[in-house]
C-alpha cells in the first residue's frame, strides 16, 4: 500500500527530486509524458498570418541532445527503481524524442512490449507545406524486465474493440471541446492529452486499486482517469499553473460507481482445468458423445480424456484442429454436449469446477 503522502495525491515539485524520495517497487503502472524537446527555431504562422499556439515553453527546451539524454536517463532510471517487478511503463513522444527515449528504455533493462501509434483524427496541419502533416504520436509500452508478469487485460481490450483483437494503431482525436482546459479562451496546457487515450492505457495495463504514477502530470489527465476507473494515483508537476489546474480538475472529477468497474477476466489468469478432470470428477462420463456446433460431426470421450472421431483421436484440441485442417483449435468452444434439447459448449462444464470469488 502507498504511504499516506503518496496515495491519491498530486504535488507541485521537480520530478527528478521527488522521484528519489519514493521507496523501491511502489507502483504497478507508470505513464510518462515527458518534454519532447521540439527544438522549434521560430514561430509558426498560419496562411492568414495568425500565430499558431505551438509548444515553445521553457520546460520543453534543452541546450543539447546530450542534456536531454541525461535528463531522460535520470528520470527513467528512477522510474525503473520504483516500478514493481511485474509493473509496466508507458512513455509517449513524437519523432523529436521518442527514438532517443526508446534507446534509453532498452539500455536500462526495460523490456519493450509494444510501440503504439496514436493516429490523431484531427491533427494540426503543416502550415508551411514543407513536410507531411504530422498526424501521430508514438507510445512505448515496456515491462520492468523480460521476466515481468505484467498486466494485460486482453479480454477487456477485445470486448472494448467489438470482439476483435486490439491493434497497436489507435485512432483518437486530440484533446478539444469541453475537455480542453482554457483560461480566458487560452489553452492552459499546450499538450493536454485526451482522456480517451489514458482510459485505454489504464484499462489495458492495470487493475482496480493498482497504484499509478505520472511523473509529468501536466494538466492532470492521468490522475483524473485513474480516479474515474478506481485506481490509486500519484502525480508530480513542476509548473505551478498546471498543478493548480490539475487540483481543480480532480476536485470536479467523480469516480465511476464501484458496481460498474468489473472487467472481463483473462482466460490465462483463471485456474487451469484439463479436460481429463471432468471425467475423473464425474462431470463427463466415458462413452458420451460430443458434437460440433451444427451437430454434423461427433466424437466419443475415452476414459483418459482423449476423444475419437472416425479416424482421428487425441485431445479435444488436437482432434478439432485435424477436422478443421488447422494448426490449432480451442476444443473447449468447438465441442458441445447435449443438454436437454439444446447443445451447449463443453466449456460450460469446466466453469462449474472453477472456484467462485
Amino acid at each position: 500500500m502507498l504511504t499516506k503522502n503518496l496515495n491519491n495525491k498530486i504535488i507541485n515539485g521537480d520530478s527528478l527530486k521527488e522521484l528519489k524520495k519514493i521507496p523501491n517497487e511502489t507502483f504497478d503502472l507508470i505513464f510518462a509524458d515527458p518534454p519532447y524537446n521540439l527544438q522549434l527555431q521560430r514561430n509558426l504562422i498560419r496562411p492568414d498570418r495568425s500565430k499558431v499556439n505551438a509548444v515553445n515553453d521553457k520546460w520543453d527546451q534543452f541546450e543539447s541532445f546530450d542534456k536531454y539524454d541525461k535528463f531522460t536517463n535520470d528520470w527513467l532510471n528512477e522510474c525503473k527503481r520504483i516500478l514493481k517487478k511485474n509493473g509496466s511503463i508507458w512513455v509517449i513522444g513524437s519523432y523529436h524524442n521518442i527514438f532517443r527515449v526508446g534507446k534509453t528504455i532498452q539500455d536500462l533493462g526495460f523490456w519493450i512490449l509494444n510501440d503504439v501509434i496514436w493516429n490523431k483524427n484531427n491533427p494540426m496541419p503543416n502550415f508551411r507545406g514543407t513536410r507531411f502533416t504530422n498526424a501521430h504520436e508514438t507510445l512505448i509500452w515496456a515491462s520492468k524486465s523480460k521476466k515481468s508478469k505484467y498486466t494485460f487485460n486482453y479480454q477487456s481490450m477485445k470486448s472494448f474493440n467489438d470482439d476483435l483483437q486490439m491493434r497497436s494503431t489507435w485512432n483518437l482525436p486530440i484533446c478539444n471541446g469541453k475537455e480542453r482546459l482554457k483560461n480566458n479562451g487560452v489553452k492552459v496546457h499546450s499538450t493536454q492529452k485526451p482522456e480517451a487515450l489514458l482510459h485505454r492505457i489504464i484499462l489495458a495495463s492495470s487493475n482496480r486499486n493498482d497504484y499509478i504514477l505520472d511523473p509529468f502530470l501536466g494538466s492532470g489527465t492521468t490522475a483524473v482517469v485513474s480516479k474515474k476507473l478506481g485506481r490509486n494515483y500519484f502525480g508530480i508537476e513542476k509548473e505551478k499553473r498546471y498543478f493548480e489546474a490539475s487540483v481543480k480538475r480532480l476536485k470536479d472529477t467523480s469516480a465511476i460507481k464501484d458496481e460498474y468497474l468489473d472487467t472481463l477476466q483473462n482466460n490465462k489468469s483463471k485456474p487451469r482445468i484439463p479436460f481429463g478432470s471432468l471425467i475423473e470428477l464425474g462431470v463427463i462420463k466415458p462413452g458420451i458423445e460430443i458434437y460440433d456446433k451444427k451437430k454434423e460431426i461427433f466424437a466419443k470421450v475415452m476414459i483418459d480424456g482423449s476423444i475419437k472421431c472416425k479416424h482421428n483421436e487425441g485431445s479435444i484440441h488436437k482432434v478439432a484442429a485435424q477436422i478443421l485442417g488447422s494448426e490449432s483449435c480451442n476444443g473447449w468452444t468447438y465441442w458441445h454436449y447435449q443438454s436437454g434439447k439444446i447443445l451447449k459448449p463443453i466449456d460450460e462444464l469446466r466453469q462449474r469446477l472453477r472456484p467462485r470469488n
